[in-house]
């Protein structure tokens, strides 16, 4: 009797542990000068990176994505709104919308603009919804110039 419980304990903890540890995929992509690259992270998630930009892409729901250097721009379908976070610094942002860029300035500050639907930026101050059209800067802090941009300053760089 004393083995039976524990080989029912072993093959309970080995299924347990099974289960809880599903390895996290990670995968990391880097562009050069004159480079850009298109990534499908899911079926409902494109990410174009700029140029010098580098960014790693962890597949687990919701999908997240921490960007290193660069500038990247995610275009998201309707349905997959809430599957995707962004750790740019100390900074979280959630996709609330479909289509919008998230900048590294050279000043360690980070940037955000929204062509289509909103995102919400998490900062120690609290959480912001940027909307379409809108952009702001941001670090792990703060946010910043908080304005109105046009559609072709979001990401020029897509569109050549």
């Amino acid at each position: 009797m004393q083995h039976c419980t524990i080989i029912s304990v072993g093959v309970f903890c080995g299924l347990l542990s099974w289960h809880i540890s599903k390895p996290q995929t990670t995968r990391f992509y880097q562009t050069n000068a004159e480079q850009h690259q298109t990534i499908a992270a899911t079926a409902h998630i494109e990410i174009f990176l700029d140029e010098n930009s580098a960014i790693a892409v962890t597949e687990k729901q919701p999908v997240q994505i921490e960007l290193f250097k660069g500038s990247v721009y995610f275009e998201t379908n309707r349905n997959a709104s809430n599957e995707l976070e962004v750790k740019v610094g100390n900074a979280f942002i959630r996709d609330v919308g479909t289509r919008f860029r998230v900048s590294m300035l050279n000043d360690g500050s980070s940037n955000v603009a929204v062509e289509e639907g909103q995102v919400e930026i998490r900062v120690a101050s609290g959480s912001h919804l940027i909307s379409a059209g809108e952009q702001a800067n941001f670090d792990g802090l703060n946010i910043t110039e908080h304005q109105l941009v046009t559609e072709t300053n979001i990401a020029p760089w897509r569109l050549e």
